[in-house]
């Protein structure tokens, strides 16, 4: 049984309520490295040994561009750990929200045809055609 088109906009009017309680977010991907510093002495160096780190960066698209942020203290990892999860949760609800919307736009029904005397008529010109 097809939902009703009030249930269906219910469902979407849920969805944005979900989206106003979103906290502050940002897109990106957070990932951890580690690698080798520039002092040949270093343990870093010697044979099985993972190097520094693990070093958290956020890595997102501005413009074009890929930009690199890294985090000073681990308090800044969890804050931006939290907003690009908030982040996956609005594409999710985004997504949510087109397949009710399409559904919506499928249960809606056609509008009627505009009658004859509503319809739009056009203007004859006022200019005649001259003979060349």
């Amino acid at each position: 049984m097809p939902e009703s088109l009030s249930d269906l906009e219910q469902q979407r009017s849920a969805i944005f309520e979900q989206m106003l309680r979103l906290p502050d977010f940002r897109c990106g991907s957070i990932t951890a490295t580690r690698g080798t510093c520039g002092k040949p002495t270093c343990r870093c160096h010697q044979p099985n040994h993972p190097g520094h780190g693990p070093n958290y960066r956020l890595t997102r698209k501005v413009k074009g561009k890929t930009v690199t942020e890294t985090f000073a203290t681990p308090t800044e990892l969890h804050k931006a750990q939290r907003e690009v999860e908030a982040y996956h949760r609005f594409r999710q609800l985004a997504q949510e929200l087109l397949e009710i919307n399409e559904r919506i736009c499928r249960a809606r029904p056609l509008e009627q045809e505009l009658s004859p005397s509503k319809k739009k008529l056009r203007k004859s010109s006022s200019r005649k055609w001259r003979a060349r």
